[in-house]
């Protein structure tokens, strides 16, 4: 391995543009959904302006979500969360993307997206994004920061998630919230070597603070949600070998497209609704420990 610095640098662009994460060049073993897209008469419809306020907000059946009819928020930058902007899309899904920069403009709306440029550290720019469609079904957020400016991680996804159950009380029924984090968050503080943890400590401490208002307010509001801790992000293609599992101590590396491919799933998938689950490639683990996986 190389320096500290060589081996798990921060990747991806800092705030709402990036998940911090760490990149792994250890001694570890390196190396979708596929639907065809098509508008949905039953797709929610593109909007400004709010809708009236409901009274009654009703609890979702327990049922997966099907792609081609739902519509989902993704808050993030060119990363993973551009990645799961591709696989939606793909799988016909109507998307709403909130990035503040307008480097993917090109490529969201070409994909027939909508991009809401605007800051997660802005109320005013997250409640357009919220307001841009009637409905939305569920909301992903993969922002977070930097060791040196880590407000994102925590006050920024905040925001998202309260303007989500907003948003639930507003449309009569909640969204799903899936949060992207990172291992080394909460109860995985073990599992990434020392190292890599005192330099990311800044950023999964304020991501902490996302994870567990979302569990508050998921478990006060009846909001489902999934979190999604990812290992060291590469950028290499997808490997078609990474998997989820509920053990906190696991680590390892993880290419960005497969974590796409993995959140997708948590997204449609009624099964991974109130968990919490670790991300990783079973081919390149720091080490090679027996694990039950999490299959969706």
């Amino acid at each position: 391995a190389g320096t500290l610095d060589d081996a798990r640098r921060l990747t991806d662009r800092p705030r709402n543009g990036t998940m911090a994460a760490f990149t792994v060049s250890m001694n570890v073993a390196s190396s979708s959904l596929s639907f065809r897209s098509r508008a949905s008469s039953g797709a929610r419809a593109f909007r400004a302006a709010k809708a009236p306020a409901r009274a009654r907000v009703s609890v979702r059946a327990r049922a997966d979500l099907e792609p081609d009819n739902i519509s989902v928020l993704v808050a993030g930058g060119s990363g993973v969360a551009m990645d799961v902007v591709r696989q939606l899309k793909d799988a016909g899904t109507w998307v709403t993307v909130l990035q503040r920069k307008n480097d993917d403009r090109a490529e969201i709306e070409k994909m027939g997206a909508f991009l809401s440029k605007g800051d997660a550290l802005n109320d005013k720019d997250v409640q357009k994004a919220y307001d841009m469609v009637e409905e939305y079904d569920a909301v992903v957020s993969t922002i977070g920061g930097t060791p040196a400016s880590p407000e994102a991680d925590s006050v920024g996804n905040i925001k998202l998630i309260e303007a989500a159950v907003a948003k639930g009380k507003e449309q009569g029924r909640m969204p799903k919230f899936v949060l992207v984090t990172s291992i080394g968050v909460g109860d995985s503080k073990n599992a990434p070597p020392p190292q890599v943890y005192a330099a990311l400590e800044p950023v999964l401490v304020e991501k902490v603070k996302a994870e567990d208002r979302l569990r508050e307010l998921c478990a006060e509001h009846g909001m489902p949600f999934c979190i999604v801790r990812p290992g060291g992000l590469k950028s290499e293609p997808a490997t078609g070998t990474a998997v989820l599992t509920e053990d906190t101590s696991i680590c390892g590396a993880i290419h960005r497209a497969d974590v796409a491919s993995l959140v997708v799933k948590c997204v449609l998938k009624d099964a991974a609704n109130g968990k919490t689950l670790s991300a990783v490639d079973k081919e390149q683990l720091f080490d090679q420990p027996a694990f039950e996986e999490f299959a969706l």
